[in-house]
């Protein structure tokens, strides 16, 4: 069984890698011009796979995003096929990572609370 993880693992990543490239050079949707894949998923039949982006564009625009990397699904899967060796291609579903905006906010949570405590006197850093 844990080779058959391994292998998972190792589909999940040459499709971030091709996906990345075939989304920097092939796709001409503007929409997805400024994304970053962050992370996939292959299910254990490697029949689905998450594909989890982030993207510096407002909130509002992470739906029209979403939506066009789903338009793009196909096309994405066509190519990933050619530049895979699988006998199959999982179906992409793209899923929007708030796991970045949740690490800024908590970056901004401890600094506010860092800047909040009162500063170390030179005798209590001596003791």
């Amino acid at each position: 069984m844990p080779k058959h993880n391994a292998r998972v693992f190792r589909i999940a990543d040459q499709i971030q890698r091709e996906l990345n490239d075939i989304l920097r050079y092939e796709l001409k949707d503007p929409r997805v011009g400024d994304i970053t894949l962050t992370g996939v998923e292959v299910s254990a039949d490697y029949g689905h796979a998450k594909v989890f982006f982030t993207s510096l564009a407002p909130v509002e625009q992470h739906e029209d995003i979403a939506r066009a990397l789903a338009k793009a699904g196909g096309f994405l899967r066509s190519e990933l096929a050619r530049r895979m060796n699988t006998r199959t291609v999982p179906q992409l579903h793209f899923v929007y990572d708030v796991s970045v905006e949740h690490g800024m906010e908590l970056s901004r949570l401890i600094d506010s609370a860092v800047a909040d405590l009162p500063p170390e006197s030179e005798d209590d850093s001596k003791a």
